[in-house]
């Protein structure tokens, strides 16, 4: 069984109540995100309308809290390599030499780095959920320096709108079949 029929398992056998709670904590999980979380809620029995809010607040706030995290990340590094600076450009010393980056995901960050160039925040966050989840894509952006404003006004407006067409498109299908 994998991760998404065991979703739809626990949205069966859970009460109304906490059926939008599942889809929400569904959404907030990379790959499965808005989209995947409101397909499970409408499969599970659940009204679209419902599900695809729960799965947005779910997909949102998990992207929200990784973008605060990753900026906060990058103002703290970017504080600390200005401090070292300051050091060795009074004499303290030489810097230590950074170690190159590893290839490991450098392909990853090479196609995310084209799009950011090419499409620029709305464009990267409108299309990544295409190529990347929601979630790797805001905290890449964070990385880059965008301001968190943006990033999260721009990821809302891509989760909102790619979570509300899966649900148009599954309710519709569901409401066809029944």
């Amino acid at each position: 069984m994998n991760l998404i029929e065991t979703f739809q398992g626990f949205v069966a056998q859970v009460p109304e109540l906490l059926q939008p709670l599942i889809v929400a904590l569904a959404g907030a999980i990379p790959f499965i995100e808005g989209e995947g979380a409101v397909s499970i809620g409408i499969i599970g029995g659940i009204h679209p309308v419902v599900a695809a809010i729960a799965a947005i607040v779910g997909n949102f706030l998990c992207v929200a809290v990784l973008v605060i995290a990753s900026s906060g990340a990058r103002t703290a590094i970017v504080n600390r390599n200005r401090s070292r600076q300051a050091v060795a450009a009074g004499g303290g010393g030489a810097l230590e030499d950074v170690p190159a980056e590893s290839d490991r995901g450098s392909a990853r960050r090479e196609k995310f780095q084209r799009a950011f160039e090419r499409y620029g925040v709305p464009g990267v966050s409108l299309l990544g959920p295409l190529l990347l989840p929601t979630q790797f894509t805001a905290t890449m952006l964070a990385a880059a320096g965008v301001g968190k404003v943006r990033i999260l006004i721009w990821q809302g407006v891509a989760i909102i709108g790619w979570t509300t067409l899966v649900a148009v498109i599954v309710g519709s299908a569901v409401y066809a079949i029944r």
